[in-house]
């Protein structure tokens, strides 16, 4: 990986929240006033279409599957829990549809490396990945019990995907996965931010389990992210 990229990986978060905290748009995602982060697929496309299709490693084909399916299971989680909770909260329905903009994004990306989908045509709720099905069947088990609940599997599916996107990188050289990963973890921030912001709303509390306090406080206490 080149110098430029590990040391942008190794920044820590406060410090990448500071440097993308200006003004301005990014072209592929765009960012409403409560946080909700939808991919502009055709930008998004065009975009890609700039870059050198260069070789995957096999790291990069795993974590391409395995985020499409990731991104997917908020998607499907949050709508279960949207046709339960939506009369107290609007924030389910909005990011379930971010949520199936981001899921897009990473399909291009497959479709791009000639890589099979691994969602395919599956149904709301199922999926190829055993682990990613029984944390599907947890998070809306978890999510049913209260509105409280539901918005803390909100929170929890966020910083999940955080971390698991921050993991990924690690791995990742290829530039145009590079800038598809950044925007979903931008997309994330916000998006936690806004479950968080709803959830303290309902006098709930939340404490994190894949990021450690720090980090969450810093994602939480800071603006939506723009740009």
């Amino acid at each position: 990986m080149k110098n430029w990229r590990k040391a942008l990986w190794t920044m820590t978060l406060s410090a990448a929240l500071v440097a993308c905290g200006g003004g301005g748009s990014d072209p592929v995602m765009n960012v409403d006033g409560s946080g909700n982060s939808n991919f502009d697929s055709a930008a998004l496309a065009a975009t890609l279409a700039t870059y050198p299709l260069e070789a995957l490693s096999a790291a990069e084909q795993e974590s391409l599957a395995f985020m499409r399916e990731e991104e997917k299971l908020a998607q499907d989680v949050y709508a279960a829990l949207n046709g339960l909770w939506s009369a107290g909260t609007k924030t389910f329905g909005n990011i379930t549809q971010s949520e199936a903009t981001h899921t897009e994004a990473v399909r291009l990306l497959l479709q791009r490396y000639g890589l099979a989908d691994p969602v395919g045509d599956h149904a709301a709720g199922v999926f190829s990945n055993p682990g990613l099905q029984t944390l599907y069947t947890d998070l809306v088990n978890a999510g049913t019990p209260s509105l409280i609940a539901a918005l803390q599997v909100g929170v929890q599916i966020e910083e999940l995907d955080i971390r698991d996107i921050q993991a990924a990188l690690v791995n990742v050289d290829n530039a145009d996965i590079t800038m598809v990963y950044e925007n979903l973890m931008k997309g994330s921030r916000n998006h936690l931010r806004a479950f968080y912001k709803a959830l303290l709303a309902q006098q709930g509390t939340y404490t994190p389990q894949y990021i450690t306090q720090d980090a969450f406080d810093a994602i939480v206490n800071s603006d939506m992210e723009r740009g």
